[in-house]
């Protein structure tokens, strides 16, 4: 089993970027607190997230369910490569950058004891325009569903300080078939495969808009996530 460790924290605010009177829809106006900065002390996690830290799109991010978005550092040599330039820790919106942890070895419902905190995984994060727009590649948030590189989210449930090197400290794995990978799997690979989706609604911690993604799925629905993938503008 890996351990973990906080290897940098970020926080933002939120920032306007764009002209609007720019031809490219890449450079038109739009809004986010995801370009974060490090932060390289202490500071205090609370059940909405870390102290100063925004999200722009309170609807789809942040929240008790979504307090704390983590993400693996080992995937960004992938996209470097992949992509044939350089990203950079933190360019994913994230607020910690962990190593010795990514999607394969962490399940849904996993209790930690981080630092002062204690925190449960919820889910794992469905991707969304705004890391496409800032790497600008419009295809990137369908990449991270192709790879599974979606990073996960944690809810607070005691909240206290954390810091650079913290470990996670594994307390409770109420799901251990659960992986994140593998929920990730049912969400963007077996998407036809009602077995899975039936079993994953099974588990009591999953998320209503899972839920409910999974019951149009199983009803033969279409779900459309041009929105989600490319933005209101693009």
């Amino acid at each position: 089993m890996s351990t973990g460790i906080i290897k940098e924290i970020f926080t933002g605010k939120i920032t306007t970027y764009g002209d609007n009177c720019k031809e490219n829809k890449f450079d038109q106006v739009w809004e986010t607190a995801a370009f974060k900065t490090p932060v390289n002390r202490s500071i205090f996690l609370d059940r909405l997230g870390l102290k100063g830290d925004e999200q722009a799109d309170k609807k789809h991010h942040g929240g008790v369910d979504k307090a704390l978005f983590v993400y693996a550092r080992r995937h960004y040599e992938e996209w470097s490569r992949e992509l044939d330039k350089e990203v950079k820790p933190g360019a994913n919106g994230e607020n910690i950058s962990v190593v010795g942890m990514d999607e394969s070895d962490v399940c849904i419902g996993d209790v930690y004891m981080l630092g002062d905190a204690q925190i449960e995984i919820t889910q794992p994060r469905r991707p969304c325009w705004k890391p496409a727009r800032r790497l600008r590649d419009i295809e990137f948030a369908k990449k991270i569903e192709q790879t599974g590189r979606t990073g996960w989210y944690y809810k607070v449930l005691v909240p206290g300080e954390i810091k650079p090197g913290d470990v996670f400290i594994l307390l409770e794995r109420k799901y251990p078939n659960w992986t994140i990978e593998k929920v990730n799997d049912v969400l963007y690979k077996y998407t036809d495969n009602i077995g899975l989706m039936e079993s994953l609604c099974d588990v009591e911690i999953l998320p209503k808009s899972f839920r409910e993604l999974f019951m149009k799925r199983m009803k033969g629905e279409q779900v459309d996530d041009t929105r989600r993938h490319y933005g209101p503008n693009i």
